[in-house]
């Protein structure tokens, strides 16, 4: 087929990728294809081996999936499984009961619906599903084969040992996804998504939209999760299913579109349209446009904590509920609300090398059109340096911290490189030197750009990074969070340009994290038990210039210390946020620690919000280096 350059429609894991930057490709370059899961099972190991020098092997879980009953398109140059990129495939699972006499035509009904062209320009799979039994139609067969081909394509970056070869499961990266996976239910497929998929909490919970044509729910049956949803043809009862799995509290109407939705959270919204006939094309792109590119799910949920008992409970990402998360998609390299994304690969920062060679090349410039176009007012436009996690993408790193809806709503300018992550060596330490120049250069090219207004964050190891950022080079930052953060003890030279420069900082994790520090009845402190988050907010309260704290977790659960300043708030609706902030002889917060109940060590989208409200108000005097804070500031 004709190969199709792939727009970019929208980048933590822990440690263990050996990725360097000069090897970074954001996608492949195979061309598009359309094959029966059997050819599609055949071909992928050999195809992907060729491409990353890896061992792909077909999933298991697979092995009995119901044959002749499954088609699979993928688009070409696919995201990449050599980084987290793979996250951002997209996926539309298509359930018909249409019968295809061939390929040809199976092709030609996904075409026809418009999905072809979607999934060119977003990158990623559609999969074509029929039932097992074409006689009696979709029924518990077809729901297991739901749950084997669900198991597959979410089990992103699982691998097995042979001997001394690590083989990697082919299915999730030659079709699968996680973070941008649609279903689509057609006539009877409707009506199997409704009794079979959307009643079972692990199943409906990984899907960020549906659009549902026809098709009954037997009354037995409720909608286990939020799940936005466009229904067309559908009987009362089912509107009301939805409606009530969302928890709409409003309505309106577009034309003959009625539409409802839930007030505080809108993304939990359900479209209902009467159709005398349906077209099928347009109710796809209907449902693309007013949910698709406005909701993903981030699998940021505690492993197995509803899963335990099922079958490859052992994969990656094996988890439910994931959390409905806001999407700011970006295509030909554009947002709709006007931030244009581009990929740089030059060798500015060459002479910083590690001991490999290796040095910071590639990095992803998020800018405002006002910016771009140079329209903005000079000095007017905040900008973030935001560091990735080890095995991350940038991009996917932006998109599931909600850095790319900040930055649109905000209209913040972000710059966030993709870097070595070969801990230990030199390699990881170079980024005390390139990083502020990489911010340098931003502020010297783009004169909208705010010197003022300079912040820094990234997660686990993108958090070390962070911390090397501003030990660095303190004045060029007017505040940071770290989170989830690899520590790091500043040398002496470092330090003693805190005896000019303050800097706010508000350190956040989990208590579910890896690497919490803090209360060391939550987690495990192996990894830096001599300097860990205690030892980080101790040094930056010196740098500071405020009093240390000498911790009593018996007492002070979780921060080990009386804070001067304590929040405590729901996020999203599901986790409990407590944020514990010190302030110092002005009265003004600047070191804190966010923590998080009952996440593991992962990428969430409420984080960057607590990032962006911790960060908005503080600036740097460009004349005395001083930090200003400004209590009202939006």
């Amino acid at each position: 087929m004709k190969k199709i350059l792939c727009a970019v429609l929208t980048l933590c894991l822990l440690f263990g990728s050996t990725a360097f930057a000069l090897d970074y490709e954001q996608h492949f370059t195979n061309d598009s294809t359309f094959e029966t899961l059997e050819e599609a099972r055949a071909s992928e190991g050999a195809s992907l081996s060729q491409a990353t020098g890896r061992v792909y092997i077909p999933d298991p879980a697979l092995d009995s999936y119901p044959a002749n009953t499954t088609y699979v398109y993928r688009s070409a140059d696919i995201f990449t499984s050599m980084s987290a990129a793979n996250r951002m495939n997209t996926n539309f699972l298509v359930y018909t009961d249409k019968a295809f006499a061939s390929k040809d035509e199976a092709l030609a009904y996904i075409t026809g619906m418009g999905l072809v062209d979607l999934v060119n320009q977003a990158c990623g799979s559609i999969v074509l599903v029929t039932p097992a039994n074409a006689e009696t139609g979709f029924g518990s067969a077809d729901q297991y084969a739901f749950f084997q081909l669900q198991s597959a394509m979410c089990n992103i970056g699982y691998t097995i040992k042979n001997g001394d070869e690590t083989d990697y499961y082919a299915d999730s990266a030659y079709y699968g996804g996680l973070t941008y996976r649609y279903l689509i239910g057609i006539d009877g497929g409707a009506t199997f998504v409704n009794n079979y998929i959307a009643s079972n909490l692990d199943y409906i919970s990984r899907i960020a939209g549906m659009l549902l044509v026809g098709g009954n729910m037997d009354r037995i049956h409720t909608v286990a999760s939020i799940v936005p949803t466009y229904l067309v043809n559908a009987t009362d009862d089912v509107v009301e299913k939805y409606k009530t799995a969302n928890a709409t509290d409003a309505s309106g109407f577009d034309g003959d579109v009625s539409y409802y939705f839930n007030q505080a959270l809108p993304l939990q919204k359900v479209f209902v349209s009467k159709q005398d006939s349906v077209d099928l094309a347009a109710a796809v792109k209907a449902a693309y446009n007013n949910l698709f590119v406005k909701a993903l799910r981030n699998a940021s949920v505690k492993s197995n904590l509803n899963t335990a008992s099922t079958l490859y409970s052992d994969y990656k990402w094996n988890q439910a509920p994931y959390s409905l998360s806001k999407r700011n998609a970006i295509v030909n390299g554009e947002t709709a609300d006007g931030l244009y994304v581009t990929e740089h690969k030059e060798d500015r920062f060459s002479e910083y090398k590690n001991s490999d060679g290796d040095y910071v090349q590639t990095w992803f410039e998020v800018l405002p059109e006002e910016v771009k176009n140079n329209t903005a007012p000079a000095g007017s436009v905040p900008l973030i340096l935001a560091n990735h996690g080890a095995g991350d993408d940038p991009v996917q790193f932006l998109d599931e911290m909600d850095w790319l809806n900040i930055a649109g709503d905000k209209r913040l300018a972000i710059v966030a490189p993709y870097h070595t992550v070969n801990f230990g060596v030199s390699g990881y330490n170079i980024l005390c030197d390139v990083l502020p120049k990489l911010v340098q250069y931003m502020l010297d090219t783009y004169p909208a750009l705010d010197a003022s207004r300079v912040y820094v964050t990234g997660y686990s190891m993108g958090g070390g990074a962070t911390n090397r950022a501003i030990c660095s080079a303190p004045q060029l930052f007017a505040a940071a969070v770290p989170s989830a953060a690899l520590a790091y003890p500043a040398t002496d030279e470092q330090a003693a340009q805190f005896k000019k420069y303050d800097i706010p900082v508000l350190l956040t994790t989990s208590t579910y994290d890896a690497f919490i520090t803090g209360d060391k009845t939550l987690g495990d402190t192996s990894i830096n038990p001599l300097f860990d988050y205690q030892g980080m907010i101790n040094q930056y309260l010196t740098f500071n210039e405020m009093k240390t704290i000498t911790y009593d977790f018996d007492t002070y659960r979780y921060f080990g210390a009386k804070a001067d300043l304590y929040q405590e708030t729901t996020l999203n609706n599901e986790y409990t946020n407590r944020i514990w902030m010190m302030v110092n002889d002005a009265g003004v917060p600047m070191v804190g620690l966010s923590v998080t109940d009952f996440l593991p060590h992962g990428l969430y989208q409420e984080y960057g919000d607590i990032a962006w409200n911790f960060m908005k108000h503080y600036s740097r005097n460009q004349d005395t280096g001083a930090i200003v804070y400004n209590a009202n500031a939006q």
